[in-house]
């Protein structure tokens, strides 16, 4: 597996730039090999949640430009009968989701990336996903995350800020090990997440039962 190593912590605009264009040269440079086997590691690792086996609503992402796919994830999901959903640009240029199985289709969005075709009024809120896998450039064990850079996922998660965690969405980063950071200094308005799952690992960032400070 392609690994990488990092030496700054990361506290200002242009070491977040430069590191976002490192992990994605990273990311893209992994063999299609290398990408299905992590794919199918993940599953292990995700199934260590216990909502990931019972939540109702769950909401992944469709893997673009070397992001870690969901496929395999999907397909066990699917076999519980829980209900899978993909995020949809919306309004404000925050997300909403819409469930998705892969005979329905999709079409691209302003972006290029594959988006459910779905009524408006069938959309789902943040508020009512139940657990959200999360993509993501980089990541600590803090669980602060470091995203493509438009934040639509803080966004649209920003009602999650300041409430004891974790809460209703469960937010779960998905990612390759090597994309792990010493340390994110976090923005005011980043959302962390409250687990990170790679195909090594489940790491734990928000304790159970932890309150906020």
């Amino acid at each position: 597996m392609f690994s990488i190593q990092h030496d700054m912590n990361l506290d200002s605009s242009s070491s977040r730039a430069e590191s976002r264009a490192r992990l994605r040269a990273a990311r893209s440079a992994l063999s299609a090999a290398e990408r299905i086997a992590a794919a199918n590691a993940l599953i292990s690792t995700l199934e260590q949640l216990p909502e990931f086996l019972v939540d109702a609503r769950v909401a992944g992402y469709w893997a673009v430009g070397g992001e870690l796919a969901l496929n395999v994830a999907l397909g066990r999901l699917r076999a519980r009968a829980q209900k899978y959903y993909l995020p949809v640009l919306a309004t404000g240029n925050t997300l909403k989701f819409a469930e998705w199985e892969p005979s329905l289709p999709v079409r691209a969005n302003r972006y290029g990336i594959p988006e459910p075709e779905c009524d408006p009024v069938k959309l789902l809120s943040a508020q009512d996903i139940d657990l959200v896998l999360v993509p993501l450039l980089g990541f600590d064990r803090r669980g602060n995350r470091l995203g493509a850079g438009a934040g639509f996922y803080d966004r649209s998660f920003a009602f999650l800020q300041g409430k004891p965690r974790p809460a209703q969405p469960l937010l779960v980063g998905i990612g390759y090990h090597f994309q792990e950071l010493p340390e994110l200094a976090p923005q005011a308005w980043d959302v962390a997440l409250d687990f990170v799952a790679t195909e090594r690992e489940l790491i734990e960032c928000a304790p159970r039962n932890r309150e906020s400070l």
